[in-house]
């Protein structure tokens, strides 16, 4: 099948962070063929053969309330944890530098005073009332969009965890979130909601990187199945949690009764000390303790420990133990230790999601990519955490695609069930 060759924009939600400088260096460079397209799904049978968009036709954009540069984000990571090469960041520096015009300035409210700290005294906060807000962030997208010539642009949030939100029945309907929003009712929202009801609104495809669930609300998603886009969320599974979604079905498999499964995490960066907030640490935990007892199918004791290490910058290391029964009544124990890279582990997803995500609306697509849920620790609209049950899912879903059929988007939804493949 040949290669769509239209430009896709890509406009990321936190635009100076680690994990989207990561993801704009890798496109460049694997664009370029500075480097290989390890880590990137998408670059692999069967997928290539769907007429993705190519790396090198990705434009990147966005909004932060940091004020710095993309070269010099990118620059802060070399010499922080080394994963980017020097030499190759000069090489594609003024691709970077073209990149700034059009990063906006963000906005950010009920974050929590860890997210407040770290983003002054340079910060940049758009000011105005909640709809005037959405308005602006909707501008900012659709100028990009057209300065650019662009057919499709993606969303991808990757701005940093949020105190979760409170119940809000609001939250159900398209007329609740319009509501509050038009009220100007801050206590009962965050930035992330603006931001997921913008995308909808216009019809883009959105993907939730972060725990914030408020990007994808309900009412969100039902203005995006409307307007035709496609979105998914929450939460990105990248370590820990994507080791214990591949393992813990191996216990199943064998009826070995795993009896306690105890995780500790220390990593540093912005995200660490974020994550040192209790409000903002909150949601993070939210999304890494439900994983085994869905996979087990039983209550057991589990817990999830975060520190954040200063001297580690953007590498993380996750520790399980796992205590687990078998024949004879006799227990024994299992542990690893998961060493990594955040961004780089996370950067890859996001290029196969956003390139699957613009396939997706190209061919008639919308609402819950629950397709992509093997990408993230709570996939909404899947209640199935297995990562094999995730991938076969995903494999499905390509399938029908090369054979010309038309997806159910419901299928999972209704059935909890995968055309598994012969």
């Amino acid at each position: 099948m040949t290669r769509a060759r239209k430009k896709c924009g890509v406009w990321l939600i936190g635009a100076h962070g680690g994990l989207a400088t990561t993801m704009i260096v890798g496109a460049l460079m694997a664009g370029r063929d500075l480097v290989s397209t390890a880590g990137l799904l998408t670059e692999t049978e069967p997928f290539d053969q769907l007429g993705l968009p190519d790396l090198s036709d990705l434009v990147f954009g966005g909004h932060d309330v940091r004020e710095t540069t993309v070269y010099q984000s990118a620059y802060d990571i070399y010499k922080d944890t080394g994963t980017i090469d020097i030499e190759k960041l000069q090489q594609i520096k003024d691709d970077l530098d073209a990149i700034d015009a059009d990063v906006r300035i963000g906005t950010a409210f009920n974050c929590g005073a860890t997210i407040r700290r770290l983003a002054a005294p340079k910060a940049r906060r758009r000011q105005g009332t909640l709809r005037d807000l959405v308005r602006s962030i909707q501008e900012d997208i659709l100028g990009f969009k057209d300065r650019h010539g662009l057919e499709q642009v993606v969303v991808v949030n990757v701005a940093s965890t949020e105190p979760p939100l409170p119940p809000e029945p609001a939250f159900e309907t398209a007329k609740g979130l319009r509501q509050l929003i038009d009220a100007d009712d801050r206590k009962a929202l965050r930035a992330s909601v603006l931001y997921g009801y913008a995308a909808a609104d216009l019809g883009l495809p959105l993907i939730n990187f972060t725990p914030n669930v408020g990007s994808v609300a309900p009412g969100i998603q039902v203005i995006a199945r409307k307007n035709g886009a496609p979105l998914i969320g929450n939460d990105g599974k990248t370590g820990e949690t994507l080791v214990k979604s591949a393992l813990a079905p191996m216990f199943k498999y064998r009826n070995l009764k795993v009896l306690t499964w105890q995780g500790y995490n220390i990593l540093g960066d912005r995200d660490g000390e974020v994550l040192a907030d209790p409000e903002n640490k909150q949601a993070k935990l939210r999304t890494k303790d439900g994983v085994l007892s869905q996979i087990l199918g039983y209550p057991l004791h589990t817990h999830v420990g975060i520190d954040f290490v200063p001297s580690l910058n953007d590498l993380k290391t996750a520790w399980d133990f796992i205590h687990f029964q078998g024949f004879l009544d006799f227990k024994m124990s299992l542990q690893f230790t998961w060493q990594g890279c955040d961004a780089i582990l996370a950067a890859p997803l996001l290029l196969d999601m956003v390139r699957l995500a613009a396939f997706a609306q190209s061919k008639g697509e919308s609402g819950l990519m629950t397709w992509l849920s093997c990408f993230f620790k709570s996939p909404v609209g899947v209640d199935q955490h297995d990562l094999h049950f995730q991938f076969h899912h995903l494999m499905d879903y390509v399938k029908v695609h090369l054979e010309g059929g038309t997806w159910d988007s419901g299928l999972v939804a209704r059935t909890g069930q995968v055309r598994l493949p012969r």
